[in-house]
């Protein structure tokens, strides 16, 4: 393994038989609620011809010692040459850049378990690693890609109906579900006044009212088959009561397999709402945790600030690597509430959360109220 955080450790980009490690910059981000993380590299004083195996279209893998970054493609490469200069610049996404660009196969079935949805949207595309990372997902009773729906649209449909998500790992699978909350912490942020074990470079809290929802409301309906009548007036309300002044929101969902989904959809509309009530943004040294581990996202970590007031426990939303020739190799790190973000995908966790919060804090489950009325 490399040494840990010492500057020396590189990013590997492997194209075909090509590899290259010796960057003038590069980007490597990953994010669980962007579809089709996204990198870029540049080389400066180019001496030699592009190499064949170099193009785009051709797979990619990004690589630290051991550890796989990412897999995924070679999107766009741009070779600039002007009076004495030469330069090369090679952008690409991970392994769900098909399922965004194309469309998904057109079907309609019935009756279909999650896998079996999910397996016929992507794999006509190529994609063939998958997970189901939940508890308990709901069966679709119907399944439905109308034409000019994207895979990865198809895929949102199919994962939100049971209050699920899906993303890509470092390998190129494709996951379905949501993050286990009872996980530990993978390492410790600190930010003291005297300086003594400080790790954080910097640390930046922003508290933001403008997406947050006292209650939400969404209405629904399902239509008829053969064996049933369509039912047209779902209905599920859940209130925040950590909100304390009156913001409502009502969603209209066309069609809709059963009140769990209609339960599902209001959850994770208030879920998001209060996610993006803070945003913490950490930047630290290297690409690995105190004990040898790669950043990524969906992993936890305690922040300690003295400055900002804050003790606890917070969720790794987005991940970014950044360095170059002569650069300090960061990575930032984009952190939400724990525990917040699909709450359904593994409910016994929830209960797990730990951390020093605030005096007095309410969590997810101690501030809603849902009342069903469907």
């Amino acid at each position: 393994m490399p040494s840990l955080n010492d500057g020396a450790e590189r990013i590997t980009l492997r194209i075909g038989g090509v590899s290259h490690d010796d960057w003038l910059d590069f980007e490597v981000d990953s994010d669980l609620q962007t579809p089709a993380d996204g990198w870029s590299f540049s080389v400066g004083n180019v001496s030699d011809t592009l190499p064949e195996e170099v193009q785009a279209g051709a797979r990619a893998e990004l690589r630290t010692g051991d550890d796989v970054i990412m897999t995924g493609q070679v999107d766009e490469i741009v070779d600039d040459i002007g009076r004495g200069q030469h330069t090369l610049a090679l952008y690409g996404r991970d392994a769900s850049a098909v399922l965004v660009d194309c469309s998904a196969p057109i079907f309609t079935a019935r009756d279909m378990s999650l896998q079996e949805v999910i397996a016929q949207i992507v794999k006509p595309l190529g994609v063939t690693a998958i997970r189901i990372q939940a508890e308990k997902p709901l069966p679709s009773k119907k399944a439905s890609i109308d034409p000019g729906d994207t895979a990865w649209d198809a895929l949102k449909k199919a994962a939100e109906a049971s209050g699920l998500w899906p993303w890509v790992t470092a390998d190129g699978t494709l996951v379905i579900g949501g993050p286990d909350y009872s996980t530990p912490a993978v390492d410790t942020l600190v930010l003291r006044k005297d300086g003594q074990g400080n790790n954080l470079l910097r640390l930046s809290v922003t508290h933001n009212v403008s997406a947050r929802y006292s209650e939400v409301t969404v209405l629904a309906q399902g239509h008829g088959t053969a064996n049933a009548d369509g039912k047209h007036d779902r209905r599920c309300t859940v209130r925040d009561t950590s909100v304390p002044f009156y913001r409502p929101r009502i969603e209209v969902v066309a069609d809709t397999d059963s009140d769990e989904e209609v339960q599902f959809r209001a959850r994770k509309i208030m879920a998001d709402a209060r996610l993006e009530g803070l945003l913490i943004t950490a930047v630290v040294k290297g690409l690995r945790t105190a004990a040898g581990q790669l950043w990524a996202p969906g992993q936890r970590v305690q922040v300690k600030s003295e400055k900002h007031g804050i003790d606890d426990i917070y969720f790794v939303m987005h991940r970014r690597f950044s360095g170059g020739r002569g650069q300090q190799l960061l990575t930032t790190l984009t952190l939400r509430e724990d525990g917040i973000w699909l709450p359904d995908a593994f409910p016994k966790s929830k209960r797990k959360r730990k951390g020093k919060g605030k005096k007095g804090k309410k969590d997810l489950w101690n501030s809603w109220e849902q009342i069903d009325n469907g």
